[in-house]
């Protein structure tokens, strides 16, 4: 399944855009954008794909995306066929990065909210309060003009960037391996991960980066990641393989030693761990 580039239109007179999305189903494809975008689903019901994420979404679904995320909202067959007692519906929000100016972001008071513009580079899932708040704030906007309007977009991005109720979709091996840029300690490791996981990375080596003993990395490791070196390495592997496997031209043998596993049973063993599906069950699902 090829991924499309789309443009998204823009009115003139406004620096973002709010629409309502209604009809008998979403029509949008497999398609990614450099808009970042908020969907809120108000009624129908159905799979959404966001990276190498399958999951599924009802009414009060809400999702942050960020810039250049695939992803697509397949509804149930019974709105596809038109059997549905009513109609696909929902409301978007896109921005691009630099909708207020090159300078906007780097003001001190949005350095909580650039926190959240990377995490959503793997799509977050908003819950609980948040999401019920910024579901309202959307509804609303959708009458809204002028700086009225604006103001109710600070709100949500006021509201994202304090949140702790949400969660991350897609896996890190979905990002793209020059995304990443070496700042830190935290930086240099996942930076030396991502451009070496297909190959074989030992602990004395992952260590060595991060200038630590093995026993002082494995502590600091998973206390920043919430897991072991170990399963962030397959967690990214897996990733990497998913992007891969939805080109139908590819050999799942070849995708899983081009995505750092060297053996088949063990990469079938962790895909399932991870996906809940086999290989060519997730093959299936995404291209169908």
């Amino acid at each position: 399944m090829k991924v499309i580039e789309q443009r998204l239109p823009r009115d003139f007179d406004k620096s973002f855009v709010v629409f309502r999305e209604k009809g008998q189903y979403f029509p949008c494809p497999w398609h990614f954008h450099p808009e970042y975008e908020l969907v809120l689903i108000l009624r129908s019901t159905g799979r959404r794909m966001v990276g190498d994420h399958i999951g599924y979404f009802e009414e009060g679904d809400l999702v942050f995306m960020g810039a250049g995320i695939p992803h697509v909202w397949v509804n149930d067959d019974e709105f596809i066929n038109g059997k549905a007692n009513h109609e696909a519906d929902a409301i978007v929000i896109h921005f691009v990065e630099s909708f207020l100016g090159e300078k906007f972001l780097n003001i001190p008071e949005m350095e909580n909210f650039k926190n959240i513009l990377h995490l959503s580079s793997r799509g977050m899932a908003l819950q609980g309060d948040t999401s019920f708040r910024i579901n309202n704030l959307m509804r609303e906007m959708l009458t809204m003009t002028g700086l009225k309007r604006l103001s109710a977009l600070f709100d949500i991005f006021d509201l994202l960037a304090k949140t702790t109720e949400y969660e991350l979709l897609a896996s890190p091996g979905y990002m793209q391996r020059n995304e990443l840029k070496a700042t830190d300690r935290f930086g240099k490791v996942t930076e030396y991960i991502m451009k070496n996981f297909d190959k074989e990375i030992t602990l004395t080596e992952v260590a060595s980066v991060a200038n630590m003993a093995v026993t002082t990395f494995c502590n600091f490791f998973k206390d920043q990641f919430r897991v072991t070196f170990v399963e962030y390495l397959n967690t990214i592997r897996i990733g990497y393989a998913c992007k891969l496997l939805a080109d139908e031209d590819q050999n799942i043998v070849r995708i899983a030693y081009e995505s750092g596993f060297k053996n088949l049973a063990n990469f079938n063993r962790q895909f399932k761990r991870f996906k809940n599906m086999t290989p060519s069950q997730y093959r299936k699902t995404i291209l169908s």
